[in-house]
């Protein structure tokens, strides 16, 4: 998506990096630990509603970053995350970003 030629973002976002030996998922083995780590204070219990928990957790975050990389832009927002801008709206209301 930001690996053309001239993107100032490739070189300086640590989500995308063309760097031979690094780590290709940052985010994924980000996410895995932090999960793991829940899960391990359930202390056997079973959490309820996980993937909403889970969601919300990554997707509240993700919407504050691109509205603040696009300088509140919705249009260009939405095309960033590949939604339209009707859901990104919907999204922006339910964490209170409106």
């Amino acid at each position: 998506m930001f690996d053309y030629n001239g993107n100032r973002e490739t070189e300086t976002h640590p989500l995308i990096t063309q760097a031979p030996n690094a780590n290709p998922k940052p985010l994924r083995n980000s996410v895995k630990q932090a999960l793991n780590n829940f899960l391990g204070q359930l202390d056997g219990q079973d959490p309820e509603e996980l993937y909403e928990l889970v969601l919300s957790e990554v997707e509240a975050p993700l919407l504050e970053e691109v509205m603040t990389y696009t300088r509140g832009n919705q249009t260009r927002a939405a095309t960033m995350l590949g939604i339209n801008r009707g859901t990104l709206r919907k999204k922006l209301k339910k964490y209170g970003m409106n």
